[in-house]
């Protein structure tokens, strides 16, 4: 049977990363519920793997993700409850999606988005939940929901978080596309390479990648815990939370290697050299 999340696993200096692909081609990589409960038990797992250091994630099939599959909800739609009193299992699975973009985002590694072909809806959140993203010139992104009578409830908090107040309201009230070009400008994507040429397009993401396993690996998993405690504290709060972050990392025995190798101007011990590691 056809797995729906392809997980491949390499070496990469003293750790790991892994290319997660969305593999259901046949939908442009639609995020049916099989898809997100295998993304779930995926993040779950990373979240335990103290030996990866970097996720990379994309679709197969020329698309990165359609967004989510309503073809479970069909026997629902514009039909309301029978008991308007009753708890509507609705709220339960659309949650369930929150979830998971709460989970990619809080990954301890650092999580890489390659974008090619189309990212809708839902797909948007995945990048939205990315650390750094990779996109194809030629992708294209959108937040259609509104345009079907319905709201993007769950990537929302995402999308603002990443573009600001202003051009979340623009994306997600409007229900437009967006070329690469426009993510790029507004700083959705951080890095735009033409796919069609392949080397150049595994060459990118291969620069990524050795750029990621520069940082040491508890650094980073602290680094983004502490951003993403940010918005709900005050400034006091968040500056308290890093003065207690920075502490336990310089005693740590990361800023001990990391510090003596600088000093003897060597690499440290997790640090990749470029184009060490092959990517398939």
């Amino acid at each position: 049977m056809t797995q729906v999340l392809e997980v491949e696993r390499q070496p990469l200096g003293n750790g790991f990363v892994e290319w997660w692909r969305l593999n259901s081609p046949q939908t442009r990589n639609a995020l049916t519920d099989e898809v997100v409960q295998t993304l779930l038990q995926n993040c779950r797992r990373a979240a335990q793997d103290a030996q990866l250091r970097v996720v990379v994630l994309s679709g197969n099939g020329g698309h990165f993700c359609a967004g989510g599959s309503l073809g479970g909800f069909a026997s629902s739609i514009g039909k309301p409850l029978e008991d308007a009193d009753a708890f509507d299992p609705l709220v339960n699975v659309n949650r369930e999606y929150g979830c998971l973009l709460q989970q990619l985002a809080g990954l301890p590694q650092l999580l890489i988005a390659a974008v090619q072909g189309a990212a809708m809806g839902g797909g948007v959140g995945l990048v939205c939940a990315a650390d750094v993203v990779v996109a194809d010139e030629a992708a294209v992104f959108g937040t259609p929901e509104v345009t079907l009578g319905i709201i993007p409830a769950q990537i929302a908090p995402f999308v603002l978080r990443r573009l600001g107040e202003a051009r979340a309201r623009q994306w997600l009230l409007c229900g437009q596309r967006w070329s690469a070009a426009k993510a790029h400008e507004a700083g959705l994507v951080q890095i735009l390479v033409n796919a069609s040429d392949e080397a150049d397009w595994q060459g990118q993401l291969q620069r990524q990648i050795d750029l990621c396993a520069q940082a040491a690996p508890a650094a980073v998993a602290a680094t983004k815990k502490l951003l993403a405690a940010i918005p709900a504290q005050s400034l006091d709060a968040s500056l308290n939370q890093g003065a207690q972050a920075f502490a336990s990392a310089l005693r740590g025995a990361e800023a001990g290697a990391g510090l003596k190798a600088f000093s003897h101007k060597q690499p440290a011990p997790w640090a990749v050299s470029p184009n060490q590691e092959s990517i398939p």
